[in-house]
């Protein structure tokens, strides 16, 4: 919902300046832990090479701090953000932002809420300015709020006929019930119809607190001009917002769950439970991971589905490590007279690496590209602040970005066998196919 205001000229000024902001290598980025004068703790890395400054905002939560009855709420609060605040209507507010040559973004998901600003060190004060506004005091006017709701349920509307979205609103029912995991951020025709502008203020204030939130910034700016711009930004938010869920264990038993869908081909998902990040094995399962399914043609998955079958044109596996519960998943498409024997095939490799047994070049083969890849997310200062919200929503140290490789490195046979022996479960890999397929009892 967050729309490209910029004047050709801003344009190209962002660009080029986007385009000087170089990869810092993993090892030289120092995090400083910052506290402000009001008490706002934020993950600093200073980088003066350009006059630019990254912000990243997230509040835990996100979308699963709904209201009961109020689906959809914090989703439609999230996109309404940015159309108008204080006295600025939306189109004020979208001429203010690009006067400025900022980029701001809104977005929500099951666990966070997350803000971006992208800001010229030149006019970092007034950006802030902006920004605050509709962070203290937007305005949900009943005609943006309309435009906006008119929006989402364009997108309900889009998502009752995508196979994909099919599938994975009956796996999250499958695993997650009542629960807010169990059904789409995006809340119902029925429950968007019947938000009212009082509830996005309730919304706002269920989520966008100061006991939710962490920050990151990357760029221009010391320790000493954080502080106070933190305060200023953020410091008459609520001290405390709604109370987190409850952690819930996906209720998962093997089998599959068909839904007719008129289409030549089936969208296939399945899952079971998984790992957590802070559990000593997350570092073995991920390294697993690479090698059953999130590896590319180099996965076993892709090469027994894939190249040797002909079943799907790709296949791949992944961990999901969501707050309140965790989960290993994996999806496919495939013409509906081969989704029998794909999900046949998927059971026996998902059996095989039960047993915890990889070859050495396939555990060394996984190390090296996880290893490999790692530094290259760190593509600017955008990025890196992202990185580093996520690395405090997981509750991770500062030493983590120097850590993570030798983490995956030290994982051994041993630690594979172990976790595969006690995490993976084919007997409980729960299917949902969506389409028509043949033969599948």
């Amino acid at each position: 919902m967050i729309r490209a205001v910029f004047t050709l000229p801003a344009r190209l000024a962002l660009a080029g300046l986007f385009a000087l902001i170089l990869a810092l290598p993993a090892r030289a980025i120092e995090i400083q832990q910052v506290t402000s004068p009001g008490g706002i703790e934020a993950w600093l890395v200073e980088n003066h090479d350009i006059p630019f400054t990254a912000l990243d905002i997230a509040f835990k939560g996100g979308a699963s701090l709904d209201a009961p009855g109020k689906r959809g709420a914090i989703n439609l609060m999230t996109a309404t953000l940015e159309e108008g605040a204080g006295q600025m209507d939306s189109q004020q507010f979208a001429e203010a932002q690009e006067a400025l040559a900022a980029q701001f973004g809104f977005d929500v998901g099951d666990d966070s809420l997350d803000i971006s600003a992208r800001m010229l060190t030149e006019n970092r004060d007034k950006s802030v300015d902006l920004l605050r506004s509709a962070l203290i005091n937007p305005r949900f006017e009943q005609t943006a709020i309309d435009r906006v709701r008119a929006q989402v349920l364009a997108i309900i509307a889009s998502d009752a006929t995508d196979p994909n979205a099919i599938a994975a609103k009956t796996m999250r029912k499958l695993a997650f019930g009542d629960h807010p995991y169990g059904s789409s951020l995006n809340g119902t025709m029925d429950s968007v119809k019947a938000l009212k502008q009082e509830d996005l203020f309730d919304a706002k204030a269920r989520v966008m607190s100061r006991d939710h939130m962490v920050v990151s910034v990357v760029g221009d700016i010391t320790p000493a001009e954080l502080g106070p711009m933190l305060d200023h930004l953020l410091g008459d938010l609520p001290a405390k917002g709604a109370p987190m869920p409850a952690a819930i264990t996906p209720d998962l038993t093997g089998g599959v769950t068909t839904v007719d869908f008129d289409s030549p081909q089936s969208v296939v998902m399945f899952a079971q439970k998984g790992i957590a990040m802070t559990d000593p094995d997350f570092f073995a399962a991920y390294v697993l991971n690479q090698i059953i399914g999130a590896g590319g043609f180099s996965s076993r998955l892709m090469d027994e589905v894939r190249e040797k079958r002909g079943l799907t044109y790709g296949i791949a596996s992944y961990l999901v490590d969501k707050d309140l519960a965790k989960t290993w998943q994996g999806s496919f498409a495939s013409a509906n007279e081969k989704v029998a024997q794909a999900i046949s095939v998927v059971k026996e490799q998902w059996a095989k690496a039960a047993t915890g047994k990889v070859t050495d070049k396939e555990l060394e083969d996984a190390k090296t590209y996880l290893t490999g890849a790692y530094p290259l997310r760190f593509d600017g200062n955008g990025t890196i602040a992202g990185i580093m919200t996520g690395m405090q929503l997981n509750g991770m140290p500062v030493s983590y970005i120097d850590t993570r490789n030798d983490k995956v490195n030290a994982v051994t046979k041993a630690d594979i066998t172990r976790v595969a022996k006690r995490i993976l479960d084919p007997s409980a890999l729960r299917f949902v196919v969506v389409g028509r397929p043949s033969g599948l009892n």
